[in-house]
């Protein structure tokens, strides 16, 4: 059996879609299994065991100059590895109108389909016009944890049981795990911000405890609150380098843990099976939180956790 999944966008999303991969060999051990990414996080899907083939595609990028030639080439250039292979079924776990589109350009066997969901559930992006733009849909629950409804979705499209245990097929780096707790301090949503001013109060706590704390960053901004973050923290602190997604992962995996707010990173940590706090500013956690391991806990949601928060609930996973 050959299956593409189509899962563009966001990281947090990405991530979480993984186990799919897993529960369809755990059905299907000869399954043949491609995934279309935006390009950003290609590298991350490059770690994860059992898949075939990672296409990446750039949407992002080529909308900024959609008649640019370069564009043009980039776009053929993608299209033709797209159709290299046909598929007995293609997912689209996205639920958006680019995606669905890009799930109808696969090149089907015969019999062959694409599948995706009839209709939306409680704060998980959907847009109604998929389900005339596949062959298949399927019905999911009004609410419902974005990590169920993708191996709903996959299980319902390939028949078979959703497996009991959630496995992230994450190729693991080699090496022995430091004293280095990660703050995953980066978001891209401003209500999902912890104030500097917490980072820093907490950071003491850990430091006083024995541990030093790691600090990534992405951009300009984020160098700026981790530079701000480092100095009050005398030396304690480490500011990684900007690195790629891949890198990151493999510098997560080898730490005691990681406290961070709902962004990617934090689901990295998730996959990973690390000591986990996940701190909410909104009342999303029982969508995209940490669940069935008691080393993983979210805090907060209906209101902006305190200090006092977040370090007892590190206290209870560390």
């Amino acid at each position: 059996m050959k299956v593409l999944i189509v899962k563009l966008s966001s990281l947090g999303d990405v991530v979480q879609t993984i186990p799919v991969v897993s529960d369809i060999l755990q059905r299907y051990p000869d399954a043949a299994i491609d995934w279309v990414v935006e390009e950003g996080f290609a590298p991350l899907l490059s770690r994860v065991q059992g898949l075939r083939r990672v296409i990446p595609i750039a949407q992002r990028r080529w909308r900024k100059s959609r008649w640019a030639a370069q564009t043009r080439s980039e776009r053929a250039v993608f299209t033709e590895a797209l159709r290299a292979q046909a598929y007995d079924v293609v997912i689209d776990f996205q639920g958006l109108i680019k995606s669905a589109w890009v799930a109808r350009q696969a090149r089907l066997t015969n019999g062959g389909f694409s599948a995706s969901y009839a209709n939306a559930s409680d704060a998980c992006s959907y847009e109604w016009p998929v389900r005339w733009l596949l062959k298949c849909t399927f019905p999911m629950p009004k609410r419902i944890h974005a990590v169920a409804r993708y191996r709903l979705l996959a299980s319902q499209a390939l028949g078979y049981s959703v497996p009991l245990d959630v496995t992230y097929p994450f190729k693991r780096p080699y090496g022995s795990r430091s004293n280095v707790i990660v703050f995953a301090h980066g978001t891209t949503r401003a209500d999902n911000e912890w104030s500097k001013a917490n980072w820093v109060a907490l950071g003491r706590r850990l430091v006083q405890q024995g541990f030093r704390i790691a600090l990534p960053h992405n951009n300009s901004f984020e160098l700026a609150l981790v530079q701000g973050i480092a100095a009050e923290l005398d030396g304690h602190a480490d500011i990684w380098p900007r690195m790629g997604l891949g890198q990151v992962m493999d510098a997560m995996a080898l730490t005691e843990g990681v406290i961070g707010v709902d962004s990617g990173l934090s689901h990295m940590a998730v996959a990973l099976d690390l000591p986990h706090v996940q701190i909410f500013s909104q009342p999303r956690a029982w969508r995209a939180g940490p669940v069935g391991r008691a080393h993983q806990v979210a805090v907060g949601g209906d209101c902006v956790p305190d200090v006092d928060a977040v370090w007892n609930a590190w206290r209870t996973v560390s």
